[in-house]
């Protein structure tokens, strides 16, 4: 029976990557032949993105993968780490339990009734929210290790569903009568709201501690919209709403689908054939290889957002090659692959900056255009380091052998051509990023399943059963932010906040100072996507009273968020690192030191030099 679901609901998943794909090529397609438009494409479309965003967050639950702050790596102590991921297992699923029945009230009072095509009514695909977040609650029951226990312990993840039920019981009675609540329910929902309001506070600090214990984040994310929208004296089915605007905005489409390109980028040879190819045309250069090293995984990052893939994917090729066949000391090839994995975010069509455009709403050719210059910036210092390690250590260098380059090339060809395409597609205006999201998609599958046939027809099932709970936790934390966000904007919070900072500095250099140590810690703690989400909506207000440009504070946030991941204790690459490479925590640390001065020093150039963030975008 768990197989025969999991087979559904990766099946699920792969229908609505399918349709996510064709759909806006066929929307491209009739717009350039006809001048025309597919009829309910932006409805479908947007509602396709729902049941992927939910499936696929059911099957990061299932496998244990979604997002979370990573401080549990540190404890060693078998017992300790069993009690935490109880007491997170406990908490994931009493709240995720408030969000399965805040669904189903909103869908019978919130949702309004026109349909997408003509005979299916919206309510239809909503149904995946309540669906999804009840699978999602039994499953972190079901996961939690209190079940192994004997005894009346065993029941404690049962209890959790319970007490989600119970502190749910407002959004129930609307399920019973509707907006009109008889005396007695509407006597229980301000019970509630006086409830919330007084354990606001120590709610905050449970959901901040269960965080750094190893919760996920869309939990805590949602959790605290929860506790604050209705000790606000709002109504906690504004979360549901919220998870359902989220999920249906055209501005985020385009995750799913770069992310589908990258894996199926990773899971080719794509990877093998980009070194020999740039081998060949660097390798006679002093830091042949470290350039080409720098420049794949720049690419790799480029289109999978997230730098953990490339270091896991890409890991093992390019260290053989530098340790074994290069002869680099192990030191610094471990140091340069894991401060490499994440050069790519600042190049299109990079998931972060899809991301800061949307939470700003900062034209996104402008980022992209922005981030161009620090991004060439931080790759040429790479390079340069690596030049001078080369010539210092005397490692020897390849002769070029015009025979080796063009062969070398045209095997890799296609994937060197890709970015160039994009580009194009997008900023000529040709296509839009959802469309240019689409392309590369089919793009990478015509090339490499049916022209190389490095990933064969069989195992496209395994590609997107390995991007799928990376989405899931993406498209998750996406969610639930959209609902905290509603609350920090419908209190004013960020412009009191920029007030109040204004008041207490000011020097915009003192500020750029301390926005820097502050992102610093964020890029530590929290993943990019949450911090984006969460994060740059509260600084984007005090970047206008310090009369920052909005591109420019965007390089800035991304370039401190980079810095982060490689940031002792926590920072995200130096345990994805130490995993890969096998090597312990504080050598990795220790190994990546030297990368992460030349990072923090651009990290300082880049926000006290803007013109570096907007020279391109006002030529453009």
């Amino acid at each position: 029976m768990k197989k025969v679901l999991s087979f559904l609901e990766l099946g699920l998943c792969a229908v609505s990557l399918a349709l996510l794909v064709l759909l806006p090529l066929a929307e491209a397609f009739m717009r350039v032949a006809f001048n025309s438009r597919v009829p309910a494409s932006p409805g479908l479309i947007a509602h396709f993105l729902l049941v992927l965003g939910l499936v696929s967050g059911m099957i990061a639950t299932s496998k244990q993968e979604h997002l979370s702050i990573g401080l549990f790596h540190y404890i060693t102590d078998e017992k300790i780490k069993n009690l935490l991921a109880s007491l997170t297992g406990f908490l994931s699923t009493f709240v995720v339990t408030i969000f399965a029945w805040c669904s189903m009230s909103f869908i019978k009072i919130g949702l309004s009734p026109p349909t997408i095509i003509g005979f299916i009514p919206d309510q239809v695909f909503a149904l995946v929210m309540p669906a999804g977040f009840f699978v999602m609650a039994v499953r972190f029951a079901r996961l939690n290790p209190l079940r192994k226990r004997s005894g009346a312990i065993r029941g404690l993840p049962v209890l959790a569903l319970i007490l989600g039920t119970v502190c749910s019981l407002p959004s129930i009675c609307k399920l019973v009568w509707g907006i009109d609540l008889p005396d007695g329910a509407y006597a229980l929902s301000e019970v509630f709201f006086s409830i919330a309001w007084y354990v606001k506070i120590p709610a905050l600090i449970v959901l901040i501690l269960a965080a750094l214990a190893g919760t996920p984040l869309f939990v805590v994310i949602g959790g605290l919209a929860i506790i604050m929208i209705q000790a606000g004296g709002g109504e906690i089915d504004v979360v549901a709403d919220e998870v359902y605007k989220g999920l249906t905005q055209n501005s985020i489409i385009s995750i799913p689908l770069f992310t589908l390109a990258g894996f199926f980028l990773s899971e080719s040879k794509a990877g093998e054939r980009l070194v020999v190819t740039f081998r060949s045309l660097f390798g006679w250069l002093p830091g042949g290889m470290i350039i080409a090293t720098v420049i794949i995984c720049a690419f790799f990052t480029s289109f999978t957002g997230a730098s953990g893939v490339t270091i896991l994917a890409l890991g093992g090729i390019l260290y053989t090659v530098l340790s074994e066949n290069a002869s680099y000391p192990e030191k610094f090839s471990i140091g340069l692959l894991t401060a490499s994995g994440s050069i790519g975010l600042f190049f299109p069509p990079s998931l972060p900056i899809l991301l800061v455009g949307a939470a700003t709403r900062t034209n996104t050719i402008h980022l992209f255009l922005g981030g161009i210059i620090p991004g060439l910036i931080l790759v040429a210092a790479m390079i340069a380091m690596g030049i001078v390690i080369s010539i210092k250590t005397k490692i020897p260098v390849e002769p070029f052998k015009m025979n080796k380059v063009l062969p070398a090339v045209r095997s890799s060809l296609f994937e060197i051509l890709l970015p160039l395409l994009l580009i194009i597609g997008y900023f000529s205006g040709m296509l839009s990023i959802v469309e240019i999201g689409a392309v590369a998609v089919i793009y990478l599958f015509i090339i490499e399943v049916v022209v190389l046939k490095d990933i064969k027809l069989r195992d496209i099932g395994r590609v997107i059963a390995k991007a799928v709970p990376i989405m899931g936790g993406i498209l998750s934390i996406l969610a639930l932010a959209q609902a905290l966000s509603y609350y920090i904007v419908d209190t004013q919070g960020p412009e009191r906040f920029a007030r109040w900072i204004q008041g207490a500095i000011s020097s915009k250099v003192v500020f750029l100072l301390i926005l820097n140590v502050a992102l610093l810690v964020v890029g530590c703690l929290i993943d990019i996507f949450s911090a984006i989400l969460i994060v740059l909506p509260l600084i984007a207000p005090l970047g206008a009273a310090y009369g920052i440009d909005q591109v420019h504070l965007g390089i800035i946030f991304l370039i401190n968020m980079e810095a982060g991941f490689l940031t002792p204790p926590v920072g995200l690459n130096l345990f994805l690192a130490s995993y890969r490479f096998k090597k312990p925590f504080v050598e990795t640390s220790r190994y990546v030191l030297p990368f992460l001065i030349i990072q923090l020093a651009l990290v300082f150039i880049v926000t006290y030099i803007p013109a570096f963030s907007t020279w391109l975008t006002r030529l453009y």
